[in-house]
């Protein structure tokens, strides 16, 4: 038989996309629990559910780093793309565990843009998993993540001094900057997976 070299594992490829899908589905989750009270505690254990196939993919994509004799991209690059999308999936648990906790209420429509923002980062993320496999397309996607951010960043310090105007007592305002503080801490993970990805693009050029 003629010898041919190992070809880089492909599975990856499709690891990642589903790890980011998942992700899709739990902001939308996620933007559903913020405005339906009567349904909180089931959507948490939705949210809760995700989180656990979001370890899976990620133990997985693990598993297969391990096994994979070639990749198709530098292996620390794997592991902290894996590891960030992971990130984003328990920020977006937590912010909603810590409302079903605290028994928090109706909550500010800040949160909401938040939220709404988190879904669009995990949509424009979606999209851009598959296009890892050819390596085009990925600048907007990582130029959009990090708009995103930033806007997010601005509406985090926004709520903040909403907070500490006096308009809520003081538990509900540790209550609900806990909650504020992980979905700025998704949003930040989100664009620490775009940095991965423009840092997996330029080694690749």
């Amino acid at each position: 038989m003629p010898f041919s070299l190992t070809p880089k594992d492909q599975s990856f490829y499709t690891m990642f996309s589903a790890s980011a899908q998942n992700l899709v589905e739990a902001t939308d989750v996620l933007g559903e629990f913020l405005h339906d009270h009567a349904r909180r505690g089931e959507l948490a254990d939705r949210l809760r559910d995700l989180e656990h196939t979001g370890d899976q993919s990620t133990h997985a994509i693990f598993r297969q780093l391990n096994s994979s004799f070639v990749t198709p991209f530098d292996r620390e690059d794997i592991y902290s793309l894996a590891s960030h999308l992971d990130d984003v999936m328990d920020f977006v648990e937590a912010a909603a565990d810590l409302v079903v906790l605290t028994g928090l209420g109706t909550l500010p429509a800040e949160m909401s843009q938040q939220t709404a923002l988190l879904q669009r980062a995990a949509e424009t993320t979606a999209e851009a998993m598959p296009r890892l496999q050819t390596m085009k397309g990925l600048p907007d996607y990582w130029i959009e993540v990090n708009r995103i951010e930033n806007e997010a960043d601005k509406l985090y310090r926004r709520l903040l001094s909403r907070l500490y105007s006096g308009e809520f007592e003081a538990l509900e305002v540790l209550r609900l900057k806990e909650v504020a503080d992980q979905l700025e801490e998704a949003a930040d993970a989100f664009e620490k997976v775009a940095n991965v990805v423009e840092s997996i693009a330029v080694k690749e050029s």
